[in-house]
């Protein structure tokens, strides 16, 4: 199925439910391919394990930020 960008913003969430029941959905602009939303394939789902690096995070991670490291943050 081949949806131009504005169809696919107006139609975003029903796109999705589409690519989750396994519908390939080409995403259009100005009439031509530019990108492709598909579904992922469900063994990925559970990829992600907390604590499978453990000592990473060394106690300076919990430190104060210094002053101009703050100002930094503040003007973005």
């Amino acid at each position: 199925m081949m949806v131009n960008v504005h169809e696919a913003k107006t139609n975003f969430s029903k796109l999705l439910e589409l690519a989750h029941a396994g519908q390939e959905i080409i995403l259009a602009k100005s009439g031509k391919p530019y990108a492709l939303l598909t579904p992922l394939p469900s063994d990925r789902v559970d990829q992600r394990k907390p604590g499978r690096l453990p000592g990473k995070v060394t106690e300076s991670f919990f430190e104060p930020l210094p002053e101009e490291a703050i100002a930094a943050w503040e003007r973005t």
